[in-house]
């Protein structure tokens, strides 16, 4: 199966990438590499999680506001 996914609406593309996101974490295959410096940025967001600078959202709002900031593109 061949999908164009560049022809694909913003709100589709995000569909996708989110069941992509869910197959790769139900598979058993041990934890994916994480690059160095991806872990750098992780540590640096945890620790301004840890002392109250970094602002919280739930998964459904950020998702919300990914698909408004892309409705209309």
């Amino acid at each position: 199966m061949h999908l164009d996914i560049a022809a694909l609406p913003v709100a589709e593309k995000l569909q996708l990438m989110e069941s992509l996101w869910e197959s790769l974490c139900r598979e058993d295959s041990g934890e994916p590499a994480v690059p160095a410096w991806h872990k750098e940025v992780l540590a640096e967001r945890l620790s301004r999680l840890d002392n109250g600078d970094e602002p919280l959202s739930t998964w459904q709002d950020a998702k919300k506001r990914i698909r408004e900031q892309t409705e209309g593109r």
